[in-house]
């Protein structure tokens, strides 16, 4: 079997700066088609896959071909036609001329086999989702299909004068881009003449760009009984150059009937705190009387139907100006909105009638701990996500689809091409329904609008911004038809064939035995991310706009869950009580096992996680090995920003493991005794690759398991000579010891140093430098203390390590007791170095000397190389860096003072 260029050699630090750059390119990128959730980097896609079909390279040629992959990689390289041809040559000479057969079958957003297909290979991608399977049809499937570019003769405007010698011109054309941008402003239009009225221009040509509203609570005190508008904070704009904000404004009245205005200000009249509200965590402070609500009465008065909102300000825009301008919302605009809501009721039951389903969505919306809490408020169904004005907007927009649908068949459009030209208008109202739901908050320092899903949930927003659609501004109707456009535009060159599209549940492919040439894909990692229920709040209005042409996707009320691969109990134990642990492992073997069994032989298979649980690597491991698939190489690709990462207070994983295997042909069973040795090599072989290439922390820990399991892989079992089998939590047990220790000898840049360092302070240095100032689950702890020598149950709460539920924490000296400066046992070099650090804040010299002298550390090169690598690792702006970095410049006046006191015999 031929080795590949990735089981040989990968750019992996370029490939990771452009995947992790890739999340601010905007234009033509597929992610502005439709929101799909933690979807992988095209750059890192193309670089992988690339990499997985062409043969391993020759010593000479590693740097330039590695210099390729990474000018491929890029995404202003997307479509650049003199790299692709290069690759698709490449790769079609690796494989005897024939496209390869790649598949994914968890398929997703569509990031791997859409740079499949680009190229070059024989695409097929596969989901169980009909929302992901309908994303993947306009991306891999439409536009290369009906998106080729064609030739039209048009005359020029002074054809008629007989001197023109060329009075025509031929121009190409994409006819799939023309005709949705085409039927996408007619639907706009439509819609427009029906609704438009409820979206009024200012006088002054100003058009609203949205309405800001606060839902609002009764202050319980029987003396006020005011209506509280829930405000988080009340910046409207906040930029260097322009500040606006909302002043709230208690009017308290002898007869009890209190109110709460509220005045616009700017700039130097804001003389007041914005960021301070009136409610923060669902607590609410009454800004007439002082009185509170607690979260449960907040709660109860959304439960109970007593909450409402009100209309506070609405933002403006002038099309011949820059900028955005606000006033306050008039009993006008109240009277417009409420206009808005009677029309919704006949406008409902005429589609009720037309349609045989309640246009607006009734299905139900679960509550799910740390998914979903909306229905803690009262938001039961899918449809009360949006206020009266934004459901007529939704639905006028829906019924416009249908009839425009209708009108392009009449034109004589072939079938299959008017569904796919509906699809895209229908992944539009996606959009709008995605920025105008009643989750939706006002970007301040954008001046913009933030849309549904910020974050992986669905969270209560208590002052949102109703969007209008018809503005011509950041998430109205036009833009969204613009993103699309440009979506299509950028895939219709990216090939000339179209990928095969299924929908099946990844345990049961279609496909024969030995099919496919490689299989790339990135499956679900455990309970990360609740897919089905997400997708859920699109599939209600998809089926509702363009179900009734695809009934094979839209048979169920709401998107399948039974087979989803997918850990739930902690999420929500009522609905799945069977999807446990044991479902999640059972399914993704499963999944493994119809992988190896669709691969070719002499196949590859190229498998992403990025999971920082231990656990389920645990899970992988099993499955792989049960599955006859071993690893062969692991890449750790980055795939988010380092500036994210810093604001995170629990550690996250910057980067996706991308696992790359072969089916195992032969049942041999190793001796661990025998190939220890050989493992640990492997280890620190790669590791050396991976701290070359920028790889630390927490990914630096996962990044070893792949260079571990290219070895135990290749064997069916790996048993001691006393006949145990190694299992994987064993084989993950071993790999954090030699990982703690390489990292250490790293990081300390001295290894001789490290036989002088006391096992806490091992564990202290490699969190910092693993987890920063991140709380981890107990049980990740426990791990990095056990392979660093210590029981982690021993320390916590006693010392620098403490125990809050299921988390633990390292403290920083600033948070240690505040009796601990005057203690006298001190049991390590992280208490001495602690003690240090709070004398030093005080100035407190001599005393730090005296300390140093009496524990022996004054001229203890290891010890003192500890603090240096704590500052080291600590990020730019942490307080101990501060501190570790001041010490650390006094460090010859301690010891001068310190050797000059032992001379003159005071110690």
């Amino acid at each position: 079997m031929n080795q590949a260029a990735i089981e040989q050699s990968f750019p992996i630090q370029e490939v990771s700066e452009y995947s992790a750059k890739e999340k601010n390119i905007r234009h033509g990128h597929i992610s502005t088609l439709h929101i799909w959730w933690a979807r992988r980097p095209l750059a890192a896609s193309r670089a992988t896959i690339y990499a997985a079909l062409v043969p391993a390279f020759t010593e000479s040629e590693i740097k330039q071909k590695n210099q390729f992959i990474a000018e491929l990689s890029k995404w202003e390289n997307a479509n650049n036609q003199e790299l692709l041809n290069q690759a698709r040559a490449d790769i079609l000479k690796a494989n005897n001329g024939i496209p390869p057969k790649v598949l994914d079958p968890f398929s997703g957003g569509g990031s791997i086999p859409l740079e499949a297909l680009r190229l070059g290979c024989e695409t097929y991608a596969n989901d169980l989702n009909p929302v992901a399977v309908l994303i993947e049809k306009a991306t891999l499937e439409f536009p290369q299909k009906y998106g080729q570019l064609k030739t039209r003769i048009i005359e020029l405007a002074d054809a008629k004068n007989k001197e023109v010698q060329n009075p025509t011109l031929e121009q190409e054309y994409n006819p799939l881009l023309e005709d949705v941008k085409k039927w996408g402003n007619w639907v706009l239009e439509t819609a427009k003449k029906e609704i438009g009225t409820f979206y009024p221009h200012e006088t002054d040509g100003r058009i609203p760009v949205g309405y800001i509203w606060a839902r609002t609570v009764t202050c319980q005190n029987p003396d006020c009984r005011v209506e509280i508008p829930l405000m988080r904070q009340t910046w409207l704009a906040k930029k260097d150059n322009k500040k606006v904000a909302l002043k709230i404004i208690p009017i308290i009245h002898e007869s009890g009937n209190n109110q709460i205005d509220f005045e616009i200000v700017a700039n130097d009249n804001i003389d007041f705190d914005p960021t301070t509200g009136t409610v923060a965590r669902a607590k609410v402070i009454c800004p007439c009387c002082g009185s509170s609500l607690t979260d449960k009465d907040t709660r109860k008065q959304f439960i109970d139907g007593i909450a409402s909102q009100r209309m506070v300000a609405v933002v403006l825009h002038n099309p011949k100006q820059s900028g955005k301008t606000y006033r306050l919302a008039t009993a006008e605009d109240m009277e417009i909105f409420n206009d808005a809501q009677s029309y919704l009721e006949s406008k409902q039951n005429d589609l009720w009638d037309k349609w045989g389903i309640d246009p607006i969505p009734d299905e139900e919306l679960p509550l799910m701990s740390g998914v979903f809490n909306v229905p803690l408020y009262g938001m039961n169904t899918w449809g009360s996500l949006f206020n009266s004005r934004q459901k007529l907007a939704l639905i006028t927009f829906a019924d416009a689809v249908k009839q425009a649908h209708q009108l392009i068949l009449k034109e004589g459009y072939d079938e299959d091409y008017a569904k796919a030209i509906a699809t895209y208008l229908a992944l539009i109202i996606d959009r709008q329904i995605d920025y105008n739901s009643t989750l939706c908050s006002w970007h301040n320092t954008g001046e913009k609008i933030n849309h549904t899903f910020t974050r992986q949930a669905l969270g209560m927003v208590w002052d949102y911004l109703e969007l209008n659609p018809l503005s011509h501004s950041t998430g109205d109707f036009n833009s969204a038809l613009e993103w699309v456009i440009r979506v299509i535009n950028s895939n219709s060159i990216s090939s000339l064939s179209f990928a095969t599209t299924t929908q099946s549940s990844a345990t049961n492919l279609f496909y024969p035995d030995n099919y496919f040439d490689a299989i790339i894909t990135d499956p679900p990692y455990y309970n990360s991310v609740t897919y089905a229920d997400l997708s859920d709040f699109f599939y209600v209005w998809l089926s509702r706009t363009i179900g009734e042409y695809y009934p094979e996707l839209f048979a169920t009320p709401l998107t399948p869950k039974s087979e989803e691969i997918t850990e739930m109990k902690g999420w929500d134990s009522v609905r799945y009580g069977n999807k446990d642990k044991q479902f999640f492992e059972d399914k993704i073997g499963q999944a493994f096992q119809e992988i190896s069994r669709t691969l070719k032989p002499s196949g590859i298979a190229v498998i992403v996680f990025a999971h920082k649980s231990t656990d389920a690597w645990e899970t992988i491991i099993n499955a792989l090995s049960k599955a006859n698939l071993y690893l062969t190489a692991s890449i750790p690709i980055h795939s988010e920003m380092k500036a994210r990462l810093r604001g995170q207070e629990s550690a996250v994983l910057a980067s996706s493991i991308y696992m790359v295997c072969r089916k195992r042909t032969s049942e041999e069973t190793a001796y661990f005794e025998e190939i220890e040795t050989q493992v640990q090599e492997k280890i620190k072989e790669r590791l050396d690759h991976f701290w070359s290439q920028g790889i630390s922390g927490s990914d630096f820990f996962i990044s070893a398991i792949g260079p571990a399991l290219e070895v135990f892989g290749k064997y069916q079992t790996v048993e001691t000579y006393a006949g145990d089998t190694i299992e994987a939590a064993t084989l993950l047990e071993f790999i954090r010891k030699t990982v703690s220790e390489y990292a250490l000898t790293k990081i300390l840049k001295n290894p001789q140093e490290l036989g002088g360092i006391d096992p806490q302070t091992r564990f202290y240095l490699l969190w910092r430098w693993t987890f920063g100032n991140s709380k981890v689950i107990f049980d990740e702890g426990r791990k990095l203390a056990s392979a660093c020598g210590i029981e982690i149950t021993e320390y916590w709460n006693k010392g620098f390590i403490k125990k809050d539920k299921e988390f633990i924490t390292v403290l920083s000296p600033k948070d240690r007791d505040k009796k601990f400066i005057d203690q006298e046992k001190l049991e390590n070099m992280i208490d001495i170095l602690h003690q240090m650090l709070l004398l030093w804040e005080k100035n407190n010299r001599e005393k730090i000397t005296e300390l140093l002298t009496n524990t022996g550390q004054l001229n203890n090169n290891a010890f003192w190389q500890v603090a240096q690598s704590i500052s080291e690792v600590l990020p730019d702006g942490d307080k101990e860096k501060q501190m570790l970095q001041g010490l650390l410049y006094g460090r010859e006046s301690y010891q001068k003072g310190g050797n000059e006191g032992k001379q003159l015999g005071l110690f």
